[in-house]
């Protein structure tokens, strides 16, 4: 019974902290946010957005293997030193890691 009850509380804790950094992905990072009129060529599809973003953060130096929209963040899966990988969340204007 207390395994349960162990279980179910880690189970919210982490899905409390999923959601808290989801909703920090909506939020506008502090500075400068430039954007211009022109567009060129027809729109970005869905893998051409989530190759952008492995791109950049591969250039920040993560490590990353697959990269996706996910409630309004960039969630990375990223390789860890040790071997294995973990889900990393980031802020889609910044790239700074929220989870």
């Amino acid at each position: 019974m207390m395994m349960r009850i162990l279980s179910a509380v880690a189970l919210c804790l982490a899905l409390t902290g999923a959601t808290q950094a989801a909703a920090s992905c909506y939020v506008n990072r502090p500075g400068v946010d430039i954007s211009f009129g022109v567009k060129v060529g027809g729109t970005f599809t869905e893998a051409d957005r989530n190759e952008f973003y492995m791109l950049r953060l591969r250039g920040m130096g993560v490590d990353a293997t697959s990269v996706e929209m996910w409630g309004g963040c960039v969630r990375a899966f990223v390789r860890k030193p040790g071997g294995g990988e973990e889900m990393q969340l980031f802020h889609p204007q910044s790239l700074e890691r929220v989870g």
